[in-house]
Order: structure tokens, then C-alpha cells, then sequence
């Protein structure tokens, strides 16, 4: 079973506000003519839907494709399109569990979180056994902080997908929650073993191998894992982002310039590529960063929260506004809280002197007994 892996996504939230046509006539985008089957069977799904606009199941199969390349290019306007495939029923009474569960997905990677979780429960109670579903809250309560609820929305996988899904849940959370050194090995060895599973379920998991690396402060197993992964799909969004940030931390712009040159499109790898050229004074920086800031000016126009992370980091690092990027950073804390949320929020503290503004993460980090080399160091200097 291949699931669609919401633990990608809260990732990693480089999505923008959906766009919802109003009417059928509105040309949304030109596919361009392309040999890749992805593309190929977007466009003969969406002919299809055109001529039968009614029929569920033709109604879902496009919105799933839209949900996958939208998650892939990081695009946002593909969140919009499956919206758009689903109107007949988004917003009834009752809707299908299958619209139910593509409203929930599209409503976390707005930030939407209550109103995913409420649909997420819906589905629940019509079929408890619902391993998407189960995956999806886990993931949400993960993002929000809420790391016994996330554990317990991972336990029912166990029987109903394969060992490396359910593993990979369950470590993720407990790797957080005080047991970071267990479920790096426990993940480790359900890699290991693994020789079945699809290729984005393996991505998954040797991404979240690199990322517990990099938090116990193992840098040459963070590189062989994300070195793995790249193997696996060097084009996942997540993943580059992810990667640039670590050889960011190891001093290695040169590598992020050549990992995301052409990548340019998704707010989240624009950033860490202009943080990498302000080290390399290339001639590309400044333009850069006017596209930054008005891509962030935007996102603020369109009352748009899932950037937040991303908006501090580049006010921190290269507006030089230690101010702002301080009370942005606060006022992302309060959506999500998972490890790059914390990080800037101690480092705008840091900067700005304010050992208070900080303090909801630095007690969140004992009540969680969390094991991040970085994070405590952090906190150690305001402390």
C-alpha cells in the first residue's frame, strides 16, 4: 500500500493559499506538451472530468494527481486545482470519506489544523481502520507539539500498513519525546530490513534517519543518510530543503549552490539557496532577495500563516531585522512547534537579548525531553 505521506507535508508547508476558479471557463494553466506519464495522465484525467463532471471516483483520482505534483513541485496552485476537482461535494453535509480525507490533507497544508483534524475524526468513525487517516492526525499532532496524541494516532498502523511505515511513525514522534538514540536505531534497523516498500515510503524514512543524525549531532551519518535519499529521489522538495539546511550548518554553501540552482520556485528553496549565496557573495544575492521580499509581502496580503517560518528566517538572517523576525517567530510558535520553528525562535531571541520571548520553547524543550544537540545549545545561551 502506498500511502500518501503527510509527514512530508507540515514539511515542509511551502504551499500558498488555494485558488479556487469560479467558473469552468477560467484556463487555469497550459500543461506543456511533456512525455513525462505524471503530466500525461494529469491532462487525460482532467478531459475526462470535464466531459463527466459528476463521477466521484474520476473526481478523486484528479485530485490526488494534483495533490502528488503539487507536493513534488511544491506548487501551490496545484492544492487549488483539487479543490477544484472536488467542488460538487467539498462542501455538503456529508461528504465522502475520500473528500473528507483530501479536504483534511489540503486543510493541514494550510494550517488549517482543527478543521483537518475534525475531518480527520469524521473519517475515523465511518472506518476506524483508515490507515491514511490515521498517519495524517499523527503527523498533525506531531507539527502542533502534541507528541502523546501523535504516538497514539501511530499505534493503530502497526496492523494495517507494513513495518516500515508504522516504524517510521512511532520513531519519528519518540525520536522528540526523550527517546531520540532507541528510535534512530530502531529506525535504522527497519530500513535495514526493509526490501519492499515503495520508493517515497523508503524516502521517507532515510530522510527522518538523516534528520535524527543531524540532531544527536552524528553530521557523517546525517551525510550518508541524506546522501541515501538523494539516491532515492534527488528532486523532493522536503528533502533539499532539509539537506541545504544541514550543509548550511556545516559551512558547505558552495553544495547548496549547486543543489538548488534551478530550483527556484518554491519559497522555501529560494531562501536557503540566497542564505548560501550571502556566504558566497554571488551577483544573483540581491536579486534574490528582492524576491524574497516580495513573495513574503504577498503571502502577508493574502493573510496567508504556513510561510512564517521561512518569513523569520529571512528577516533574521538577511533583512538584519532582529525586531521583526522576533515577533514573526512568535507568532509561528503558536501554529507549529517542530524543530526549525524552535531553532528560530531561540536564534531571533538570542539576538535581540530576550531570554522571556524564548521561554515557551525552552520549556518546551525539558517538558519534552528533547534530544537536539543544537536546540540545547541554544537555549543554553540564553539561559
Amino acid at each position: 500500500m502506498i500511502l500518501l505521506l503527510a509527514s512530508f507535508l507540515p514539511y515542509h508547508l511551502l504551499h500558498a493559499e488555494p485558488y479556487i476558479p469560479q467558473d469552468d471557463a477560467i484556463i487555469l494553466e497550459k500543461l506543456p506538451v511533456s512525455r513525462d506519464p505524471q503530466i500525461k495522465k494529469l491532462r487525460e484525467l482532467r478531459i475526462q472530468l470535464t466531459e463527466t463532471p459528476n463521477i466521484l471516483s474520476l473526481a478523486v483520482r484528479l485530485a490526488r494527481a494534483y495533490l502528488q505534483l503539487g507536493h513534488t513541485r511544491a506548487d501551490p496552485r496545484y492544492d487549488g486545482y483539487a479543490q477544484a476537482a472536488l467542488q460538487p461535494w467539498w462542501n455538503i453535509e456529508n461528504p465522502p470519506i475520500e473528500v473528507l480525507l483530501i479536504r483534511a490533507t489540503l486543510e493541514q497544508r494550510g494550517h488549517n489544523f482543527n478543521q483537518a483534524l475534525k475531518d480527520l475524526a469524521s473519517v475515523l468513525k465511518i472506518q476506524p481502520h483508515h490507515a491514511q487517516a490515521w498517519l495524517t492526525q499523527a503527523v498533525i499532532h506531531q507539527v502542533q507539539g502534541n507528541y502523546q496524541d501523535s504516538r497514539r494516532s501511530c499505534l493503530p498502523l502497526l496492523p494495517l500498513t507494513n513495518t516500515l511505515v508504522s516504524t517510521t511513525c512511532i520513531a519519528n514522534v519518540a525520536s522528540l519525546n526523550g527517546q531520540a538514540e532507541e528510535s534512530y536505531q530502531s529506525l535504522q534497523d527497519a530500513v535495514s530490513k526493509d526490501i519492499s516498500s515503495p520508493p517515497q515510503e523508503k524516502l521517507w524514512a532515510v530522510t527522518l534517519l538523516a534528520e535524527m543524525a543531524a540532531r544527536l549531532g552524528n553530521d557523517a551519518e546525517a551525510e550518508h543518510y541524506f546522501q541515501n535519499a538523494l539516491g532515492i529521489n534527488e528532486k523532493d522538495t522536503y528533502l533539499l530543503g532539509a539537506y541545504s539546511d544541514f550543509l548550511l550548518d556545516q559551512g558547505r554553501p558552495s553544495v547548496v549552490q549547486s543543489l538548488l540552482n534551478g530550483t527556484l520556485k518554491p519559497d522555501g528553496l529560494l531562501l536557503r539557496l540566497t542564505l548560501a549565496e550571502k556566504q558566497l557573495k554571488t551577483a544573483t544575492f540581491e536579486k534574490h532577495v528582492t524576491t524574497l521580499k516580495d513573495r513574503f509581502a504577498e503571502n502577508r496580503l493574502r493573510g496567508e500563516a504556513r510561510h512564517l517560518r521561512e518569513e523569520a528566517r529571512f528577516a533574521l538572517y538577511l533583512l538584519h531585522q532582529p525586531k521583526h523576525a522576533l515577533e514573526i517567530a512568535q507568532e509561528n510558535w503558536k501554529i507549529q512547534r517542530e524543530h526549525w520553528d524552535a531553532r528560530i525562535l531561540l536564534e531571533a531571541a538570542i539576538q535581540n537579548g530576550d531570554q522571556a520571548a524564548a521561554q515557551p520553547v525552552i520549556n518546551s524543550l525539558i517538558y519534552n525531553d528533547t534530544e537536539d544537540s543544537l536546540l540545547k545549545k541554544l537555549a543554553g545561551q540564553l539561559s
